[in-house]
């Protein structure tokens, strides 16, 4: 049975709390495999992805125009929090019905968005930091078809880069890696 996108952001989000909590506040200004993005970068772009996709899953209106600083206070407990009310909006009944946001996609694939951010995002995190990070299969079984689907318009829109080439023997999470442009051997310089 296909679990639902609550179910799928649930498993990804207590593969990826360990991480974001375990971040070190000497670790922030450290190179992640986003070129673009150091960890506190990332951090905030994540953080802004998971609070928007909340009012996604509502069918509101979301912002991703600006990245404001989440990294302030107690920003590792507010990210669970908000993690929890990301899985609670895609429990909603009718959340994963009909179509959301500006590009009017199917809702269940705007979950699967969401929940391959979270995923990858947090594997970014892990190896910029130097944590343990291993995505939930289910997880990885349901966004690999996904993002391999919405792969093309994604490097159009510049959110994904051009495919790395893995071979026969990559996992499937290697292979959901590579499809984003990530190297799945990434390692910080030095380490």
């Amino acid at each position: 049975m296909t679990q639902t996108i609550s179910e799928l952001l649930e498993a990804a989000a207590d593969r990826a709390l360990p991480v974001v909590r375990g971040i070190d506040d000497g670790q922030l200004d450290r190179r992640t495999p986003c070129a673009e993005y150091d960890v506190r970068a990332l951090v905030n772009h994540l953080f802004q992805v998971v609070v928007n996709f909340q009012a996604l899953a509502a069918r509101e209106e979301a912002d991703f125009g600006q990245e404001p600083d989440f990294v302030t206070g107690d920003w590792r407990g507010r990210f669970g929090a908000e993690t929890a009310r990301l899985v609670q909006a895609w429990g909603v009944p009718g959340a994963e019905e009909g179509t959301t946001g500006q590009m009017g996609l199917p809702a269940r694939t705007v979950g699967l968005m969401v929940l391959g951010d979270l995923t990858v995002h947090a594997w970014d995190l892990a190896r910029a930091t130097g944590a343990e990070f291993a995505p939930d299969p289910g997880v990885v079984e349901e966004v690999g078809p996904g993002l391999a689907a919405l792969a093309p318009q994604a490097r159009k829109m510049k959110v994904f880069g051009e495919p790395f080439p893995v071979g026969a023997g990559a996992t499937a999470f290697e292979r959901v890696l590579a499809v984003t442009g990530r190297d799945p051997g990434w390692r910080p310089a030095g380490g």
